[in-house]
């Protein structure tokens, strides 16, 4: 699932192609991938997309008169931006302009949803989405770690708590913390806590530079090797896989100790 990485690569690429474009029809050949009524969103015929800001997982783009559509990626989101009528497989979501030019959404797995709002505060409280994992303050993320008993994975991914990090990149911070993915929150100390909260911003922005290309990324990251058995990319012996947290981690029992 795209993860604040990957929302972030998307906002960059409709600032680069859809901001600023005048809407001439929208369409959308099933309701499937539909947060709110179809008929809603012809209110967008001759909007234009201001600006867009990412909360964790999900895309908010205001639109000049002042509606705010909403796009979150499911497993399998995407958008594609170019001329031509015909849509790309698998889209679900079109916005057409009048300079000719179509901004698709796609998603084969159809777990995509896309939202118009006119209170992005409100859709925020509603769906109790937690703050910006790149904007939370180090006194912020220690606050809420305060008192948790669960499994610092699950802590990680709860996006009540925090927005924006998943499965993946969850397992990249804890291996780069050496923390184990199911040491409990409240077996942490201040010290370990705070690694943690480096290693936020820096696996994020480090995978967001490489573009979703998880082959650029550094020898010392656990992600292109997340394959039980697959050498720790340390040398300090074999990646191991559990079910944490209700999802499949992976991580180095030599590198990541159990408490």
């Amino acid at each position: 699932m795209p993860e604040l990485p990957e929302v972030s690569y998307f906002k960059k690429y409709l600032d680069a192609t859809a901001l600023h474009q005048k809407i001439r029809k929208v369409s959308a050949p099933e309701e499937l991938i539909l947060g709110t009524k179809e008929v809603a969103f012809q209110q967008l015929q001759g909007d234009q997309l201001k600006e867009s800001r990412r909360l964790g997982k999900y895309l908010f783009v205001a639109t000049e008169n002042r509606n705010t559509l909403i796009f979150h990626f499911g497993m399998t989101g995407n958008f594609e931006y170019r001329q031509g009528e015909e849509p790309p497989k698998y889209t679900y979501f079109t916005l057409h302009f009048e300079n000719d030019f179509q901004l698709f959404f796609t998603c084969p797995r159809k777990l995509a949803r896309v939202y118009l709002v006119e209170d992005a505060e409100v859709f925020r409280k509603e769906h109790e989405l937690g703050q910006d994992a790149l904007e939370a303050s180090e006194e912020e993320f220690l606050e809420l770690a305060d008192g948790r008993r669960g499994s610092m994975k699950g802590f990680l991914m709860n996006q009540k708590i925090i927005s924006g990090i998943g499965n993946l990149y969850s397992d990249e911070i804890l291996f780069q913390s050496r923390i184990h993915p199911a040491t409990a929150v409240n077996d942490l100390n201040q010290k370990e806590l705070k690694a943690i909260f480096r290693n936020i911003e820096k696996v994020l922005l480090r995978v967001t530079k490489s573009k979703m290309d998880s082959s650029s990324l550094p020898q010392s990251y656990i992600t292109p090797y997340r394959k039980a058995g697959a050498a720790c990319p340390r040398g300090n012996g074999k990646i191991e896989k559990a079910k944490i947290a209700g999802r499949t981690s992976y991580f180095c029992v030599n590198c990541q100790p159990a408490k």
